[in-house]
């Protein structure tokens, strides 16, 4: 017996699951309707089946192809130019139909015994038999009458609640005879239970039902979407898994991690190559798919989520439908029975409220409330750049053909020919980036300087030697070890203009980019002694002598991502010794609380080996955590105090560039050396660009950022601060322990607010107005001064989040305190009234 799987529905109820996939290619615990009914058919020996394919006709057919891989002979039929309905489709293929078939539509999970169906049909010489079923609610389904032999005395389609005249209901399979098509006209629309049953009944064609007992739900809507996965973990239908059942109740796939510390209930599904985190908490009824990722501490309550999906730290999922390759972010939240659209992203700490429905391809902003379906349109691309290079989660946002399109992109807007640096740090990922990097550099002519794995202050320091346009430098984040960040230079080192990020963005967006000629492609060159010419550079800006009678012993932490080896080399040249610690290569990334936990041991170590101070290097070379003598860590305000002092003793009437959220401690250290402090933009591209830009400009920088020394490079260089702070305690004749002890006292705290994108211009320009002029300051934010006095609130709002940022600085404990408490209650206030205001907006 040959079967037809009628498969060409688009599943306008399924919205938004099938925009971009037939309602048969669906999955129910990660294998399409489809083939559960073909697993169906092949238990019951129909192993011929020909489907009739309308929407999207080549994703089903390439799934199946031939159907010798599931057992059975697929043959195709393509409606071209319009849908022919359920029995026009089959009238259609007739020629193929030369004996007793059965129709099966497909949008339906089932087990009934087909083999009981047939027998029946048979038995009553039947000429059409439906296959029918008892619900409860039958106002969505054919109702039928039979009488006690089953032969159909009456049937409506899908009634209205008061013409119901029974519960026994059209499944939508049936049992044919071939002559029953000749009651039907060629190439013209018609369905079965409108066109062909009734007529049936009239010319008094021997028409059964055949009442089957067992499971059948009507896959035709959202909420039977979900209730179907949930039944089939219950095993309330027999349905055939796709992975082994590792444990009652548990099916994981191949080649799947589960962290020990996360804790599943059964039943749930794991598919294939999956990637659970620590502590993550998945619920009885969760499905996942295959090539799965979920960060550590998401908690899953009866989700189904789709292949390719990746869950962010922290994110929770709750009865909802997480489609193909959709991106949830960390701490997220999608609510029950709410749908998100394959290849779209739901933002950090967004939430997609009940029932809401995201169409595919979507971005919902980080930190965005969606109350309503998000159809039309897409949220607005975010910017490639952010407030430092481009940033994203590696592997992920940051993938091998993102980064070869943005080497292309970088390269358009170079002329053919030029020549680039390429730098990076050690990670694996780095280098994978990097490479895709060079292939998009290349096929526009552009030439590669390689400088492999290189720490980026010995980067900035030989591209203003080597004749190039800029220079690229790709490192794991400094804040967040599971996110990649991109550096764009100039030819003198310093990170590019918003202007030329502008013009990079235009070119990836609008895909504005050229093609070199064979001839015209890009070369790789490896240039020989950058090293050499970092160190010449830095040891001309030391004092040579002086270190090489410190005989300074430091401790460098490398916290497991070599930055610079070049340094111990150095020191140990000039003298002085350094103990190196953590300094392997590990192949996964350092955590925050790793990094901790290393710089408490790294305080035990130095107060042990009587070491003059330690240092925690980070951020491939830029950034750095100081440990004094006693072992006590210094970073943040108190480290930008603390080399502001000593930089300004050595050079008196110098001055000095940190950023506007800096302490006022900065402005008491230079007022004792006569000293002058200039503020910027908190971003490192406007640090740099002052430190150029202004004459007699000895440090610029801050404990979080990192310090530039503009007569070496443009950039932060922590190995250089190393050797410069030895040589500056030796001549000062002071430790890190007396320099901190006479730094001004200041009390300064943060705050951070969540604020959306849309409310923050309103939020700048209501502080703007509500406050005096001559109390503000407008450099980067809003900072409100006070008259008279050194104690300022700043509200800065971040350049890559949905957040704003307080900052409150004084001599007072208690006006910090209370002026965060108000200006915190201001902005949430101001917040909440502009999103009463915008409702919708995401």
């Amino acid at each position: 017996m040959r079967a037809v799987l009628m498969a060409g529905g688009s599943g306008t109820r399924l919205r938004p699951l099938t925009c971009d996939l037939p309602k048969p290619m669906v999955p129910i615990l990660n294998r399409p309707i489809a083939e559960h009914i073909i697993n169906l058919l092949k238990r019951h020996h129909i192993t011929e089946v020909i489907a009739t394919l309308h929407y999207l006709p080549d994703v089903l057919r390439d799934y199946f192809q031939d159907g010798g891989d599931f057992g059975v002979q697929m043959t195709y039929a393509v409606e071209e130019d319009q849908p022919l309905g359920t029995a026009g489709c089959v009238k259609n293929i007739a020629e193929l139909l030369d004996e007793t078939f059965l129709v099966i539509s497909d949008d339906s999970i089932t087990d009934f015994d087909l083999g009981e169906a047939i027998a029946f049909h048979k038995k009553q010489q039947s000429k059409a038999t439906l296959i029918l079923t008892r619900v409860p609610n039958p106002i969505e389904f054919g109702v039928v009458i039979t009488d006690e032999t089953g032969k159909i005395k009456r049937f409506l389609e899908k009634p209205s609640t008061s013409e119901i005249f029974s519960d026994t209901v059209n499944t939508g399979t049936y049992i044919l005879e071939p002559e029953v098509l000749e009651y039907l006209p060629s190439n013209t629309e018609c369905d079965f239970s409108k066109d062909l049953f009734p007529l049936l009944l009239a010319k008094d064609e021997p028409m059964y039902g055949y009442v089957a007992e067992g499971y059948w739900c009507d896959v035709g809507h959202l909420d039977a979407y979900r209730e179907a996965q949930y039944d089939g973990l219950e095993r309330k239908v027999k349905l055939d898994f796709a992975y082994r059942e590792n444990s009652p109740g548990l099916w994981i796939g191949q080649n799947t991690y589960i962290d020990p510390s996360a804790h599943i209930e059964a039943p749930a599904v794991i598919g294939n190559n999956c990637r659970i985190g620590a502590r993550v908490q998945i619920e009885a009824g969760t499905v996942i798919g295959d090539n799965v990722t979920i960060g550590a501490d998401a908690n899953l309550k009866r989700p189904i989520v789709w292949n390719g999906a990746i869950i962010g730290e922290e994110a929770q999922l709750s009865a909802c439908v997480i489609s193909r390759g959709t991106r949830v972010d960390r701490r997220a939240h999608v609510l029950e029975a709410s749908v998100v659209g394959s290849l779209s992203t739901v933002g950090e700490e967004a939430q997609i409220s009940p029932g809401v429905r995201v169409w595919p391809s979507k971005k919902i902003e980080s930190g965005a409330i969606l109350n309503i379906n998000l159809i039309w349109g897409n949220t607005a691309q975010r910017n490639l750049f952010g407030q430092r290079g481009v940033q994203g989660l590696a592997n992920i946002d940051i993938s091998p053909e993102f980064a070869v399109k943005l080497g292309a992109a970088y390269g358009s807007t170079l002329k053919p020919g030029a020549k680039v640096t390429v730098s990076r740090d050690q990670r694996n990922v780095s280098r994978m980036v990097t490479r895709s990097l060079i292939a998009g550099l290349m096929s526009v002519g552009v030439d590669i300087q390689n400088l492999d794995a290189t720490a980026i202050p010995i980067a900035r320091t030989v591209i203003p030697t080597m004749g190039v346009a800029g220079g690229i430098h790709v490192r794991v984040h400094p804040d967040r070890a599971d996110y990649i960040l991109i550096e764009f230079m100039d030819h003198k080192g310093i990170n590019i203009s918003k202007a030329q990020e502008k013009k990079i963005e235009g070119a990836y967006f609008k895909e504005d980019m050229r093609r070199a000629l064979t001839h015209e492609i890009g070369d790789v060159a490896y240039p020989s002694q950058v090293i050499d010419l970092y160190c010449t550079a830095f040891e001309k800006l030391l004092n040579v002598s002086t270190l090489n009678n410190s005989r300074a012993k430091v401790v460098i932490d490398y916290v497991y991502a070599v930055s610079g080896a070049v340094l111990p080399q150095m020191l140990d040249k000039f003298g002085a010794d350094a103990v190196v610690l953590n300094a392997s290569l590990n192949k996964n990334a350092v955590t925050t609380t790793d990094r901790e936990t290393l710089l408490t041991q790294l305080g035990h170590v130095v107060e042990a080996l009587k070491a003059n101070f330690g240092v925690q290097v980070s951020a491939n070379g830029e950034q750095l955590i100081l440990v004094d003598e006693s072992g006590y860590p210094i970073r943040g305000e108190l480290l930008t105090a603390l080399m502001v002092d000593m930089i300004l003793t050595s050079n008196p009437r110098g001055t000095v560039v940190v950023p506007v959220h800096a302490s006022s401690a900065v402005e008491q250290v230079a007022r004792r050396h006569d000293g002058r402090i200039i503020r910027t933009k908190a971003n490192a591209t406007a640090l740099m660009e002052a430190c150029q830009k202004n004459p007699n400009v000895v440090l610029g920088g801050s404990g979080e950022t990192g310090f530039i020394f503009p007569q070496l490079h443009p950039g932060f260089d922590s190995m250089f601060c190393i050797a410069k702070i030895i040589e500056m305690l030796t001549i000062q004749e002071r430790s890190l322990a007396t320099v901190r002890s006479e730094l001004p006292r200041v009390i300064y705290r943060t705050h951070t607010i969540r604020c959306p994108w849309s409310a923050k211009g309103a939020l700048m320009r209501y502080l703007v107005e509500t406050h005096p002029a001559q109390n503000l300051e407008l450099i980067d934010g809003v900072k409100i001064r006070q008259p008279f006095d050194d104690s300022w609130l700043l509200v800065l709002p971040d350049a890559s989040e949905p957040l704003v940022h307080l900052y409150a600085n004084s001599h007072e404990r208690d006006w910090v305190d209370e002026t965060v408490r108000d200006y915190r209650s201001r902005v949430q206030s101001f917040v909440e009234r502009q999103q009463e205001y915008h409702p919708a907006e995401v």
